[in-house]
């Protein structure tokens, strides 16, 4: 009963990270087309060099191939949530701004910050068929620095932006990680559970 259950729990956890992959892939397509738009909408250069961004959680990782899946699965669900506030805060502004005179852009707005959630939620899934479950969210993330002027604040929209795509190839790779057997991740199954 115990191997059935444990072998049942294996095929979950490889169906969710199989699911998670393909969100990622679609929501990093569509954070591109936003950025097209964004860019666009806003008078930018595509080409414009945007400095670590205040508020924006990084995608790079120094130790990547070090993680366990926990860590993994926690540093991704706490860069969503952060995500999920800077869109919303990205949107609002954006209302405020242009008011319906660019609905596209709003609406684009709106359809990545619905992906962002979905893969937030999709990530606590996998942290509670892990029997961890997710931390409890902290609150929102902070909003871009008052200090800045209205182009200033445009490139930070482009860094956010920017960033969440990296997040996106980001969260492929982890979930990829997730289903490979390694004895660092707790994630991974049990050589007994492999195929």
């Amino acid at each position: 009963m115990a191997a059935a259950d444990s072998s049942s729990a294996a095929l979950r956890r490889r169906d969710l990270c199989s699911r998670g992959i393909r969100l990622a892939g679609k929501m990093r397509s569509d954070v591109i087309d936003l950025l097209d738009t964004y860019v666009e909408r806003q008078g930018l250069d595509a080409s414009a060099s945007v400095a670590v961004v205040e508020g924006v959680p990084m995608a790079a990782v120094e130790h990547w191939d070090e993680q366990t899946g926990t860590q993994r699965l926690l540093e991704n669900l706490a860069a969503y949530r952060a995500f999920r506030a800077l869109l919303a805060q990205m949107l609002e502004e954006q209302q405020e701004q242009l008011g319906e005179a660019d609905a596209a852009l709003g609406q684009a707005l709106a359809a990545v910050l619905l992906q962002v959630s979905a893969f937030a939620y999709h990530l606590e899934e996998l942290l509670r068929l892990e029997s961890r479950g997710p931390p409890s969210e902290e609150g929102a993330g902070p909003p871009p620095p008052s200090h800045l002027g209205l182009f200033e604040r445009k490139l930070w929209g482009l860094g956010v932006l920017r960033e969440l795509a990296q997040w996106a190839v980001r969260s492929a790779r982890d979930l990829r990680q997730l289903t490979k057997p390694s004895p660092g991740s707790s994630l991974a199954p049990s050589p007994a559970e492999s195929p």
